[in-house]
């Protein structure tokens, strides 16, 4: 079992970054994926793949990894640029451009 521990990415789909301060373990797929052959469906047999713990701090996921002598893979998030930004800022008098249609 090989353990992979990250943080995860903010989805497409969210302007913030609520649920993006955690850090994920989760284990790389031991088995190749099948299709049923009676209803079609893509599936493996192994369960680790399902387990996703989530850890406050990466250090609790690397410790817990050790202790339970899984090798494990680090891997380290792209910094995140913060820009506040609101609707009101497009006419804030301090712009460095004028706001134009």
């Amino acid at each position: 079992m090989f353990a992979r521990i990250y943080q995860p990415a903010r989805n497409a789909m969210q302007s913030g970054y609520g649920k993006t301060h955690l850090w994920i373990l989760e284990f790389a797929p031991q088995e190749k994926r099948r299709i049923d052959p009676l209803m079609g469906w893509t599936g493996s047999g192994e369960t680790a793949a399902q387990i996703r713990l989530n850890f406050e701090t990466r250090e609790e996921a690397e410790a817990y990894a050790r202790e339970q002598g899984w090798p494990y893979v680090l891997t380290e998030p792209n910094p995140r640029k913060h820009r506040p930004r609101a609707y009101g800022d497009n006419f804030a008098t301090r712009r460095r451009a004028p706001w134009t249609h």
